[in-house]
């Protein structure tokens, strides 16, 4: 009895033991609550991430029917008609408060596959369970930053943990800072886009602009929210945007995709020059008045700035060495592409604007007056996609110009892929339709030979054109000769020959000469591959001898000792003997000139020489060999897109 009452004893000790510890363990945490409720109380600021729904006033957001006569376009925006049918949201800025009040407490972590709820407000673990919560954490970290790539497209929980303010390293080059900009610069509204776009990079790009835009050029930042579905970028947003000064936000009521919703902007913006800029760009020092100054010079002018790259997932700045211009190739697929031997050659145009035959649409500038008199943009593209082709055409041709500025630097975020997937999966094609039937007159053919999706979607479907046509008429622009003769003479204009262009396809593999992207451009090794059908393998044998390669044609077949590679064509006449090659048609064989030897497909495994002394390739590839009658030998070229049907 004497020990079962000593037993019963020290559990009642251990209880109240343990009560104890609760109490005080409780007493700690509602103490630290109150303390940083009053810290929260003495030092308002911006919230850094949206955790709750935070109710805003609901004056903030102001119904505007766009077929009021008060907001009617003026006569110099007639193309932008189609824009008064929309309802819109406006929320205006609240002048003269610098940030909006802080909310701050702690936070609620659902663990998954855990029905229970762990508040986390510091270390609350040791030893083995304080590892195995680590472990778990970091685990539950990897989770969410594989969920919020496939959110996003990039690593949001990485942004995540970047200020909002984070300055660049700086990249100009040492002439720019000499350089004397007017006091009298135009003034500017910049217009930025947004679909669901995540909370960081958004707020980033905003406080990026209002960090480094001198305030007496940016007239406004205009957010136009192009029917987002997110809850961060509703009520909490509103809130937030109300107490920044010079910012608006705009929403509309149907999805417009990119060129709608610029284009609803640039109606709305009150500044003399536009500068449209994706939601997920970081802005350099100096990036604004560059861009300004030579749109001061020529309102005719349109302009971007160096582009930078943010990488997707590590967030790391990666400045683009200079020169470089935007061009596209016979794809209608848009790239930046970099020359640095110009600058050796030249030190002076390391300052020195650029020509660029087209502009990305992460960043462009251009007179406000003048963007609605050439038409804005083309109200027909859908969503997204090669709209920053149809408006670089379309200026060139009638009566604008283009260019990089390089003492301008503005950073744009990769994405590992896009976020949403679209309603129409040949939403793409069509919007190069559209580009081809109306700027690219006769030249459409060698699109289609390319774009075999393209041509079968253009044989079942009409575009309707027939306005953008008028327009063309209406501002007497030149045809698309004149742009690739005068803009972009470097394009190479394929021949086409019947017989002699299309898929290079191998008798005695079944499959087609192809070139994998990754392995860079110069000097890389041809293989076969499954024929594509999509006309991305197309190739062209020209009455040069050279066998140009791709939908730029500006890669011919060389040879590096027995391997076929591809190295650049030489940009002036006449060819190297080395490029220099000849189609047996009876035979099916492509024979070399210099070295008069036949082009002869390898498989991944196969047997790489023909002879009886049998080696096998780990690789595969394209390789010159003895000519024999193997079918390894022998090829012919198909035409997916015959030429009278484009």
């Amino acid at each position: 009895m004497r020990l079962w009452g000593r037993a019963t004893a020290l559990r009642r000790g251990m209880i109240c033991l343990w009560l104890l510890l609760l109490g005080f363990a409780l007493a700690t945490l509602t103490l630290s609550d109150l303390f940083n409720r009053d810290r929260s109380l003495q030092k308002p600021g911006p919230p850094r991430r949206p955790l709750h729904q935070i109710p805003g006033p609901a004056e903030l957001e102001v119904i505007v029917d766009s077929r009021d006569p008060a907001l009617e376009l003026g006569v110099d925006a007639a193309p932008l008609k189609s824009l008064q049918e929309d309802q819109l949201l406006f929320v205006p800025s609240t002048q003269g408060t610098k940030s909006p009040p802080q909310k701050k407490g702690n936070y609620k972590v659902l663990l998954p596959g855990v029905n229970k709820e762990t508040t986390v407000s510091g270390p609350t673990a040791h030893g083995e369970m304080g590892k195995a919560v680590q472990l778990h954490l970091k685990g539950l970290e990897k989770d969410m930053e594989l969920t919020a790539v496939q959110k996003y497209g990039f690593n949001e929980v990485v942004s995540e943990r970047i200020s909002l303010h984070r300055k660049l390293p700086e990249t100009r080059h040492p002439e720019c800072f000499g350089e004397q900009y007017s006091e009298s610069l135009p003034s500017a509204s910049v217009v930025i886009c947004f679909h669901d776009e995540a909370w960081s990079t958004l707020l980033r790009t905003v406080h990026s602009v209002l960090d480094t835009a001198p305030g007496q050029h940016l007239r406004e930042v205009l957010l136009v929210d192009d029917l987002s579905q997110y809850g961060h970028l509703k009520t909490v947003l509103s809130e937030y945007v109300s107490h920044l000064d010079g910012v608006r936000l705009i929403r509309s009521t149907r999805r417009l995709g990119i060129g709608g919703c610029r284009t609803l902007g640039a109606a709305r913006a009150v500044g003399e020059v536009l500068v449209f800029m994706d939601s997920h760009c970081e802005c350099q020092k100096g990036w604004l008045e560059p861009l300004l100054e030579r749109v001061a010079q020529d309102r005719t002018r349109v302009v971007s700035p160096i582009m930078d790259v943010i990488d997707w997932k590590t967030f790391q700045y990666n400045a683009t060495q200079w020169p470089v211009r935007g061009v596209f190739d016979w794809r209608l697929d848009f790239y930046w592409e970099s020359n640095p031997q110009v600058q050796e050659k030249d030190p002076e145009v390391a300052v020195r604007p650029i020509r660029s035959p087209a502009l990305g649409g992460g960043v462009v500038a251009i007179d406000r007056h003048f963007f609605q008199s050439v038409g804005a943009y083309d109200p027909g593209m859908l969503l997204w996609g090669a709209e920053q082709i149809e408006l670089s055409i379309r200026v060139w041709s009638c009566g604008g110009s283009m260019e990089v500025v390089p003492c301008s630097r503005v950073a744009h975020l990769s994405r590992h892929h896009l976020p949403f997937r679209f309603p129409d999966q040949d939403l793409l094609q069509k919007n190069k339709i559209r580009v081809a039937d109306i700027w690219m007159d006769a030249y459409r053919k060698i699109f289609y030979r390319r774009d075999t999706l393209a041509h079968f979607i253009r044989q079942s479907e009409n575009p309707n054109i027939a306005e953008r046509l008028r327009l063309k008429r209406n501002l007497g622009c030149r045809n698309f000769h004149w742009f690739l003769t005068t803009v972009y003479p470097e394009l190479y204009i394929p021949q086409d020959r019947p017989a002699l262009s299309g898929e290079l396809y191998n008798v005695g593999t079944g499959r087609c000469a192809d070139f994998h992207l990754g392995q860079g451009l110069q000097g890389a090794g041809m293989r076969v591959a499954p024929c594509s059908g999509t006309g991305s393998q197309h190739c062209d044998l020209n009455s040069e001898g050279e066998v140009r390669w791709g939908s730029r044609g500006a890669l011919c077949l060389d040879t590096k000792g027995e391997m076929v590679v591809l190295s650049p064509c030489p940009l002036h006449r006449p060819t190297i003997s080395r490029l220099q090659w000849k189609f047996i048609k009876l035979s099916g064989q492509l024979v070399h000139q210099q070295s008069q030897l036949c082009l002869e497909a390898v498989k991944e495994g196969g047997l790489l020489q023909s002879s009886p002394r049998e080696i096998y390739s780990s690789t595969g590839g394209l390789f010159l060999r003895q000519c024999t009658h193997h079918p390894r030998q022998q090829w012919h070229f198909e035409q997916l897109v015959a030429p009278k049907s484009a």
